[in-house]
């Protein structure tokens, strides 16, 4: 692979017993694939498409070394002989796509949602029902065995190495920190002590595998909890492991029960490159750098600054298994990128769901979305250029259609250009980005400015007419409505109408905390934000001079007074994504917004908003009325007597709550099945 952009990114790494054919590692993602048996043909296909489209090294979801080490119940494990045929499927297919694989030894110790968990004490994770139980002497000893055992399994099956997973604040994490080993033993106490099952555990795995079989630890290098290791302790441990027979170091960031986001789209690009950067100065081999990598101009910068010497890049395989190739070939404006919405893959392993991806529907389906030429080229039309239509239209022309795609807009997008005007959601606009080239490589024809009538589809001849029409807000019915202080959501994020300084916004669902933030934010500081700036903001310290790697945030000071306000008396937000949405509750608290639920909404006038409360009547007065509060699918289109030809997919099938990922999933399944 040669490119003249990117040369340090497809540079090969000498690893002495071994050759990475480029600077990529595809980090570790749990599908849900892994722990079933019958889904192992399926998992086969998900790494054999990105070993072909040309990463260096893959690392497969946690695999446990035992039942105590289960995310869930009979989860992946490999521990017993008959395992090694389901992994040797997986193996074989990236080995004949011409990939390396490693398989990631995950014990999740108390972050287990299952009763047999088990960690350095008994002390209860914020994220699991279970109460561990404190390892003895001699489980610990057979957690090693059972470790060492994982290992050599693994290379049976014809993994490449492993991957022992050390930070996220799985049971190794939980035994080198202070945070929750509480031990008197000689595994607590002292980080010599603590450090002692991690460095048991890679020492004999070591002796087990030989020399010439990849050992990658995944280590923490930046805590992000109260009670996480110093700086000095981090090094302490990389070098300790390093002795030990550590091929290279992963770099992990933060826990899952830190306060403190990680990998959402409104962290900074590469905001943790520096802390891998001082791991790479205090060890000899070779260090990878994570979290929120996705394009390959951050990746080569990371590369050629010389802050580390992998970069992994998980999520955006997902979003585009053939980044690497792409890259090779010049062809980096076609990567899909990805937007880091954790919205299909984190969301759904956190809900016991196969994980996927929002901007590639087939990530985790390969087997069952297919995109394959059809033999007879149907005339497709597909009106509306928001992400419903915009899959629709390139998977319908990939198929081998001849799409014609009408908007009225002078401009692709639909919602999405809504979404990218949010803080922390820029990286929306490179979905546009993709799709705006995707179209041009598809031959779709575009006709924009173009409002289509029913009329005009009945004539063209259309084999199949696809609807992604969209939505309008819907207007709820209260009393002075119509005030001039009453603005849509789309009057104040598109068409960027004058806002005041006292803001009541009626609807508290995804829109409604997108314009909050929207609202919070001072026009006149510069998006995204430096990572200085989002370091100061969120209390992190990349220098870890204090333990865990946290200092006090400084908070930007709220830019307007804003009123959050929803009917329903559960909890605001309670929609958002899983793994994302306590981060923009954060943001809103943080900037002082009074979040009020169960609001009868009585009045709109001069004074501002009446509203009552808990049988109590209060004039909320401010200067604008922000209106999200639902919208209605927009189906004019649709012809009065029911038609095969014509088909409604995203808002215009349902627009209860705007979705993207189920947009672009139905626009792909329906192109693909025409």
């Amino acid at each position: 692979m040669t490119s003249n952009s990117h040369p340090h990114l497809l540079a090969p790494l000498n690893l002495g017993f071994t050759t990475l054919k480029n600077r990529v590692i595809m980090g570790s993602m749990h599908t849900g694939l892994e722990d079933r048996f019958y889904n192992y043909a399926k998992l086969a296909a998900y790494f054999a498409e990105r070993a072909k489209g040309g990463v260096g090294l893959m690392v497969t979801g946690g695999i446990s070394p035992n039942r105590s080490g289960w995310l869930l119940p009979f989860g992946g494990t490999m521990n017993h002989l008959l395992d090694i045929y389901n992994h040797r499927k997986v193996t074989k297919a990236v080995h004949q796509e011409g990939g390396k694989i490693v398989m990631q030894i995950l014990h999740s110790g108390r972050y287990g949602y299952q009763p047999l968990v088990v960690s350095a004490s008994d002390k209860k994770s914020p994220i699991s029902l279970f109460k561990p139980r404190a390892l003895t002497e001699a489980g610990i000893q057979s957690t090693i065995r059972d470790y060492v055992r994982c290992a050599r399994l693994a290379q049976k099956a014809g993994y490449d190495g492993v991957e022992i997973m050390g930070s996220e604040g799985y049971l190794l994490n939980q035994f080198l920190c202070a945070r929750t080993n509480l031990r008197q033993d000689r595994w607590g106490g002292s980080i010599d002590n603590r450090m002692r099952l991690p460095l048991e555990i890679v020492t004999r795995v070591r002796a087990a595998v030989g020399t010439n079989f990849i050992i990658m630890y995944r280590h923490s290098i930046l805590d992000l909890v109260d009670g996480g290791n110093s700086w000095d302790d981090v090094v302490t441990v990389a070098q300790a492991l390093e002795r030990a027979g550590v091929t290279l170091f992963n770099t992990g960031i933060g826990w899952h029960e830190a306060r403190i986001p990680t990998i959402v789209t409104s962290v900074p690009r590469a905001a943790f490159r520096s802390v891998a950067a001082r791991l790479k100065a205090v060890v000899s081999v070779p260090v990878v750098a994570s979290n929120r990598i996705n394009t390959p101009d951050v990746a080569e910068d990371i590369l050629a600054s010389g802050d580390a010497d992998m970069v992994s890049m998980a999520r955006p395989f997902l979003a585009d298994p053939d980044f690497v190739n792409k890259v090779a070939a010049s062809r980096a404006d076609e990567i899909n990128t990805c937007i880091g919405c954790n919205q299909a893959c984190l969301d759904h392993t956190f809900s016991n769901q196969r994980a996927s991806c929002l901007v590639n529907p087939r990530a985790g389906h390969e087997t069952e979305l297919v995109y394959t030429k059809k033999s007879v080229s149907k005339k497709v039309a597909v009106v509306g250029s928001g992400p419903a239509g915009l899959s629709a239209a390139t998977t319908a022309a990939e198929c081998g259609h001849e799409v014609t795609l009408f908007d009225s807009n002078s401009s692709i997008g639909g919602q999405f250009n809504i979404a990218r005007l949010v803080p922390g959601k820029e990286e929306f606009s490179e979905t546009l980005r993709y799709f705006t080239r995707r179209l041009q490589v598809t031959g779709v024809k575009l006709q924009l400015n173009h409002r289509v009538t029913r009329a005009e589809l009945l004539a063209g001849d259309f084999d199949d007419i696809i609807l992604a029409t969209g939505i309008v807000p819907r207007t709820p019915p209260i009393k002075g409505v119509d005030h001039p202080k009453v603005l849509s959501y789309i009057d104040v994020l598109l068409h960027k109408k004058p806002v005041g300084k006292s803001v009541a916004i009626i609807g508290a669902g995804g829109i409604g905390f997108d314009v909050a933030e929207y609202l919070l934010h001072d026009p006149a500081i510069t998006l995204p934000q430096s990572v200085d700036h989002w370091c100061a903001e969120w209390g992190v310290d990349l220098h870890a001079t204090v333990n865990g790697g946290l200092t006090k945030p400084v908070p930007a000071t709220p830019f307007r007074q804003l009123y959050l306000l929803q009917r329903k008396a559960s909890k605001l937000g309670a929609g958002l994504g899983k793994t994302s949405g306590w981060v923009h509750r954060a943001t809103l608290q943080r900037g002082g917004v009074e979040m009020l639920a169960g609001v009868e909404y009585l009045s709109i006038d001069d004074a501002g908003l009446h509203i009552r409360v808990g049988g109590q009547t209060r004039v909320l007065e401010v200067d604008n009325v922000i209106l999200c509060a639902g919208q209605d699918s927009l189906t004019e289109l649709l012809p009065t007597e029911p038609s095969p030809r014509f088909h409604c997919i995203g808002g215009a099938k349902l627009a209860a709550e705007l979705d993207a990922k189920r947009a672009i999933r139905e626009g792909a399944e329906l192109a693909a099945s025409l």
